[in-house]
């Protein structure tokens, strides 16, 4: 090698970290807590979030001071989306792709650091029990709790990878639910919906594909620990394309946030839960509107985990 040759092989090695950090410092930093449902809408059906009235309409929120779009993050991994309610401190809802799933294992909860300081970890964090959050939900809210408990929107048994399992152990994901309903019809209501999807839809790929879309409504009771809002209702609704069927599927469900109730569930369509409830839970054309899923609970596939 020549004295010049050297001289260059030198200089190169000595740029090259120096143009590794200049490249570095211009990857920009992605957050997880985003200003718009449409930086994180693979989640949805169509790319379209649902119509929440007076707080997200076409795809807008009216509010973006109070209400946060989260894409649930876990291991540098989007999982699924929740639209927070930063004051009432709870989700108005969680939303996901279906492929699968399974019961697992608890995990211990998480929080959305960024809601606290939006340059703050991009990655859900585990939740400090020393630390009282000022934009959302922690330990200390549900300690010591005989009436309530840490009730997932988008629950953990509509996962089948452990990571995605545990991504679902988050606050933003958790309202104050009455045990009873928690552990009984809504408890029930899962299981029937989770045996639909599993059984039904399958699309032309043979493969499981669908739409799931979980919410609460907010009340005017005392808020747990004078900082969390305890849901009136909750509610469910799910959309798909049936292979077997030969058309698209959907249903809704919802109930009461009391232990007192009914055994089950009824199933609704998704124009009853507009009517009744004012949401609509997917926009597009392609999910009947005036049909529900209750045919198929005669079937002997699902006849064991829904009933009406």
């Amino acid at each position: 090698m020549t004295q010049g040759s050297l001289m260059i092989s030198l200089m190169m090695q000595h740029l090259l970290p120096l143009a590794t950090l200049l490249l570095l410092s211009i990857v920009p930093t992605e957050t997880e807590v985003v200003a718009s449902v449409a930086q994180c809408n693979e989640f949805f059906l169509a790319q379209t979030p649902p119509n929440i009235p007076d707080i997200l309409e076409e795809g807008n929120i009216k509010d973006q001071n109070r209400y946060k779009v989260i894409c649930q993050t876990l291991r540098d991994i989007r999982r699924f989306v929740t639209l927070y309610d930063t004051q009432n401190r709870i989700p108005v809802f969680s939303a996901a792709e279906y492929r699968g799933g399974s019961e697992g294992k608890r995990s211990f909860w998480k929080i959305e650091p960024q809601l606290e300081n939006i340059n703050d970890n991009d990655n859900m964090i585990p939740a400090d029990k020393k630390i009282t959050y000022d934009h959302q939900a922690g330990i200390n809210d549900y300690a010591k709790q005989t009436e309530f408990e840490k009730g997932h929107l988008f629950p953990s048994s509509y996962r089948s990878d452990e990571v995605d399992k545990r991504s679902t152990f988050t606050l933003t994901n958790a309202v104050p639910q009455r045990k009873l309903f928690n552990n009984g019809r809504w408890s029930s209501m899962e299981r029937c919906v989770k045996c639909i999807l599993d059984k039904y839809c399958i699309n032309n790929n043979n493969q499981v594909e669908d739409f799931v879309v979980i919410g609460a409504k907010p009340s005017n009771e005392k808020p747990l620990k004078e900082r969390i809002n305890i849901p009136s209702v909750l509610w469910s609704a799910f959309c798909c394309y049936s292979h077997s069927q030969n058309k698209w599927l959907a249903s809704a469900h919802w109930g009461n946030n009391t232990d007192l109730g009914p055994t089950y569930l009824q199933t609704k369509t998704l124009g009853e839960l507009l009517t009744e409830l004012g949401i609509e839970a997917f926009p597009g054309k392609e999910c009947p509107k005036d049909e529900s899923v209750t045919q198929l609970y005669s079937q002997p596939a699902c006849k064991s985990h829904c009933r009406q």
